[in-house]
Formats: structure tokens, sequence, C-alpha cells
């Protein structure tokens, strides 16, 4: 098999990478034959790669650290760039500039500019109004925002401060924001009217309202206006009115420990309350640069759009292109609204360089058959990213046929808990259909089967077996490290276990199967779902699926759920040529007892499916939480099934 793309001399020279390993041979007179020799040194030698790289992406600091890494034999416990202070917005506002900073977008079509040198002086205005409330460090300001300029100024101003910043998208349920602000008691909110989707207006003031009511840690709601509606809302001041517009005081940054408390995120919480993941701002931004410029080539020159709402890490890792000094591309709205090619209209006006989207978007719009090669000039375009589930050979084969033949497709994977990847692309590397380029710098990744042994062209968990900078400072509300420890060191003391089902393949590249927990165990057999997905995916009379285990006889069968086009039957013809593609292309294992029509899928609101809760469903259990979902009604298609009584 040949691979689906490969770097030319041309394209590697320039890279960030090729740079990077220009200054570490002149620097400590290292070579490398080979990305893997590079990748095998940035984890033997963590402190020589971790300081090459602070050197390397510029990081600002007032002071300079005493040492790079202390306890690196403990994990968690290591302690990274101890002594330096610095500030995570004051490195992302280092261009002061007239350039275009962001492009924001809004579905029903108004489109907004700003500079880097205009949003710096916003950001100043909002941090001034911001300190004049008192907000200071360590304080938690909340956004329950949409992908909008206002939020990203929002959060540099309270990182810029010190305070903590954390967010919400509008589409999220009131017990869905309860359950995870409600936890950090913020002191100031920022919520929008309203907001756009799929062609419809959506009211946000009741959820604000009710929000405010009951979070009595709310000093401040800050209401941006978006739509048309009538926001009534007592105590609230308008966006615009709560700048210090006039006489506005310079912007200081405050200069913080390297693991200062920057963001909050959240697990998904549909297995219980969401857990309050706690980053730091030094070890965020030193892993997002080395994301950013090493394996993605991001260059000042270049235009970066991610398909993201802030409720999902990938606002955060996005928003992180400034440091970098790319031009960013926000849109907020339905992807295929008003039709399936109107992210690629935008990339083509835009002239993105750099998409960013999820495996099933690309899925969805193979299926809807866009031909972007054929109607688009994407000439600008040089690389697209997918993350959110595992990419198939189907959809690596799409972009490549349809999208765009001279162009670097980089399948990434990690995720909230590390605000980063484990695993993502390379400028010089070469694309091989079905995988993901390479591990990350300075991440060390391993797959170990049963018996805790790392193992090659094997399935197995995905772990990291030595510390790394973005690893969660703490969780929040979590004083004896008992929730942090047991999500990520219960398995292996010592060594981070992902949750993720992978292999590493001969190439050095890796594939993500699945969930961990989602892995389906029939005989004792243990199947990535992904593997199953890949095959369904082929098939036109399937929309969606998802693949569950159901107890059974003592054992565990595999049942396949599936969401079928209009006007398409499940009958026994579809059913059995449903199972001979898996059977075809996998083992006789992978093909489902039962194969079972439904009219939707449930997932979360960054759409992900759920097959966990899916699971509980099917066996009688019950599903908290289900407000972290973006469409729970669809969990009842799965309660008492006839189907699965025989």
């Amino acid at each position: 098999m040949n691979p689906l793309w490969q770097p030319s001399a041309e394209q590697i020279k320039p890279s960030h990478m090729q740079q990077f390993k220009d200054q570490v041979k002149a620097n400590l007179s290292l070579s490398f034959g080979g990305y893997a020799e590079l990748h095998q040194w940035s984890v033997d030698q963590p402190e020589q790669f971790w300081e090459q790289l602070w050197q390397y992406t510029d990081i600002r600091s007032s002071q300079g650290y005493s040492s790079v890494l202390s306890n690196g034999h403990q994990f968690p416990g290591a302690s990274w760039f101890e002594g330096a202070r610095l500030n995570f917005s004051e490195n992302l506002l280092r261009n002061r500039s007239d350039k275009t900073a962001i492009i924001a977008r809004l579905e029903n079509g108004l489109r907004r500019t700003i500079s880097y040198a205009e949003l710096y002086q916003q950001v100043a205005q909002l941090a001034a109004a911001l300190r004049d409330m008192g907000v200071a460090q360590g304080d938690r300001v909340a956004g329950f925002m949409p992908n909008i300029l206002e939020t990203i100024v929002a959060m540099l101003a309270t990182s810029s401060i010190g305070a903590i910043w954390s967010s919400c998208s509008p589409d999220f349920g009131i017990n869905g924001v309860m359950d995870r602000f409600g936890q950090i008691k913020p002191k100031v909110l920022f919520a929008c009217n309203g907001y756009y989707y799929n062609g419809k207006t959506i009211d946000s003031t009741p959820r604000v309202q009710e929000i405010c009511n009951h979070i009595d840690s709310i000093e401040q709601l800050v209401l941006v206006t978006i739509t048309k509606t009538q926001a009534d809302i007592p105590h609230a001041i308008d966006y615009r009115d709560f700048l210090v517009q006039e006489n506005t005081p310079a912007l200081e940054f405050a200069q913080l420990p390297f693991d200062h408390p920057l963001y909050i995120m959240y697990s998904s919480g549909t297995t219980g309350v969401p857990k309050c993941i706690v980053h730091g701002a030094g070890g965020t931004l030193i892993q997002q640069l080395k994301e950013h410029q090493l394996h993605t080539d991001l260059k000042p020159e270049d235009v970066m759009f991610y398909f993201t709402t802030c409720g999902w890490m990938m606002w955060n890792w996005l928003v992180a292109g400034l440091a970098s000094e790319a031009t960013l591309v926000l849109y907020d709205g339905a992807p295929f609204y008003p039709e399936p090619r109107s992210l690629i209209d935008m990339a083509e006006q835009e002239t993105v360089s750099i998409f960013g989207t999820s495996a099933k978007y690309i899925a969805a719009l193979e299926k809807a058959h866009v031909v972007p090669r054929e109607s688009h000039k994407l000439d600008k375009l040089k690389a697209i990213l997918s993350t959110g589930s595992p990419l198939s050979h189907e959809s690596f084969q799409y972009v490549y046929r349809d999208i765009k033949a001279n162009i670097r497709l980089s399948s990434i994977s990690g995720g909230t808990d590390i605000l980063s990847c484990f695993v993502l692309g390379n400028p010089s590397l070469p694309v091989w259909e079905g995988e993901i380029q390479c591990r990350g710098l300075g991440m060390a990744v391993e797959i170990w089967d049963d018996k805790g042994f790392a193992v090659t062209e094997q399935k197995g968990e995905l772990v990291c077996v030595k510390p790394f900078p973005c690893a969660p400072i703490y969780f929040w509300n979590d004083p004896q490290n008992k929730k942090y420890l047991s999500a990520y060191f219960d398995t292996y003391p010592n060594i981070w276990a992902h949750g993720d089902y992978g292999e590493i393949t001969s190439h050095n590249g890796v594939i993500i199967h699945g969930r961990s927990d989602a892995v389906l165990n029939p005989g004792g057999v243990r199947i990535g779902t992904a593997e199953i997905y890949r095959q369904v995916e082929k098939l036109d009379e399937v929309v969606d699926s998802i693949c569950i285990g159901q107890d059974w006889d003592n054992d565990v069968r595999v049942v396949l759920f599936v969401v079928l086009r209009d006007a398409v039957e499940l009958d026994d013809q579809l059913v059995g040529h449903i199972r001979a593609t898996i059977r075809r292309e996998t083992t006789p294992r992978h093909v489902p007892a039962k194969v079972i029509s439904v009219k939707d899928i449930p997932r979360t609101i960054s759409g992900k499916i759920v097959e966990l809760a899916v699971r509980k469903v099917v066996h009688g259990q019950p599903v908290n939480n289900t407000d972290a979902l973006a469409n729970p009604e669809a969990l009842e298609l799965f309660k008492n099934l006839l189907e699965l009584n025989n």
C-alpha cells in the first residue's frame, strides 16, 4: 500500500518541525535520522526537549525558570518550569499590529473581523471592567456563550488578571449548566441573549435567568446581544456598556507561576456529575504551541478554522492559535445549513489554509455527495484536521479523491483531560490510509496488552508512561486527589491510562479503535466499535449507527442500531447486506447478532455518540445527567425493545 500523501522536500524544509530539528542540532549537537528518533529523544530527555521547545516557541515570561522538571519520576507529582512567571493572555496577544486576528461568522450571514491591535484594546477595556468589580486571581469567570469574538475577549481578559475561565455553549440544558457552573461558583457570567442554529433563532434568556437565580455566587451578568430577542433580565449589563471605553487603563498581565490555573473543563457527564478538570496556564500554553507549530505547521500567514462550540476543548485549542500570530476563523451555527457545502463555501471565501472538523462531518459530507475538488477553489488549503472519533479508511479516501489530492489529512486524538493530543499529525511524515500519523513529541505513549506489556501491531490500552506538562493540575472540589487519581492512575500505578483502545502500526502511526469502556467482548475477544462503524459507514442506506455489547446467555452479543435514509426499510435483505459487509471486511466475531433500526442516535453536545448510555438503557439501568446530551430524548428509543428479548 502506498501513502495517500507524501511531503516533498520543498514542503519539509521550511516546516516548523524541520526548523525545530535544526535548532536542536545547533544548540545540543544532536541530529536525528527521522521522526522516530526525534520522538524517542523527546521522551528520553524531557528536560532537554521541553526547554528547547520553550526557546523555539518564544514563550514570554517576566521571570525565568530555575528547573525544567522536578520529581520527574513521579506521575502525578512532577513539577514543570519552577520559578517561571508568565501570563497566558500576554503570550496570545504578542502581536499588536493591524493584521487580522479573528474572522467571526454566524449562520445568519453576519461577518465581523478584529485586528490584533483592536483585540488587545478590547481585552484591556474588559479586563479593566472586571478589575473594577473586584475580579481577582483565582476567581472564576464563566461563559454561557456561542463561538463569537466576545467569548475570546472575555477569556483573554479573565486570564490576564489570573482568574479562571470556564465555558459552556448555549445549547446546554439548564441542568447541564448547573452541573458544571454550580460546582465552580463563578463570580461573573458572560451570556448571550440568543443564537442561530439550523435556520432557527433560539432564545437563551430564560435559561440565563434561571442560571442566575440558582447560582448565588454570580455577582454580575454581562449580556451579549446577538439576536433581536428582547432581553429583560434584572441586574444584567450589556457587554458594550460594561467595557471601560474612556480613559482605559493600560492592560496589566498578572505574572503567575507556570501551573497557575487557567481553565476549568468538564468530563462528559454521561456517567455521573461532570468532573471539573483544572488546567494550568503554562502547561496548556507550551503544549498547544507545540501542537500548532511543530505538528500542524501553523504560521502567521495561515488562516485556521475549527468547527467547534465553546463547550468542546477544541475551542480552547483553536484560540491558542493567536500565540502563533495566525488568523482564526470562528463559525457559530449548524455545519450543514443552509446546505451541506456551507462550511466549504466559507473555507473558500476566507482562504482557509488549515480546516478542522470532526470525523462525523467528513463522513456526512461524503454521504451528501459533496465534491469540493470540482466545485471549489481551495488553493490555500494545506491541511485538514479531524477529531471527535476515529476517522474511517473511507473518509481518508474521500478527502484525497473528492476534496484535494495534495493535502495533509491529520486525524488527531487526545481529549478534554489533557486539552490537547496524544497522537496527531506531522508535516514531515506521509499519510497512510486509516492511520494517525504519529505520537506527539514529549508524549511517552505506548499501547499495552492485557498483561501490561508494550506491544506494536497489536490492539491494547493507550497509556502514557512519563509525565507531561499539560496534565491537569487537579480536579475542582477534590482535596485528596481521589477523583483525579481514580480517573487516570487506577489501572496502572504511576501510568496515565487514557481509556482509548488503540494500536501502533508498522509505520509507527496509530489507530484508535474506540473507547476502552465501549470495547465489545463477544466470546472473550476484544473488538473496538470503530472497526464496525468503519464498515457501516460504507453503506448508502445507513445515515448513522451505534454499536453495543448486550449481556446474553452468559456471554456478550453484538447489537448494532442503525439510522436509515428516508424511505429505506430494514428488511431481511438489508440486514443480510450489513452483516455480509462486516463479515467480509472484519471477522465473524464482529458480525452483529442483532441489527435494529432506530430514528436517532444519542450524542453529547460536542457530537460524540454515547455507547455506555445506550448500553445502560438496554440493560434497564438508569442514565444520570442526560442534560449532557444534545438529544436526550433519543435514549427512549432504546428502552424495552422486543427484538432484544430473544
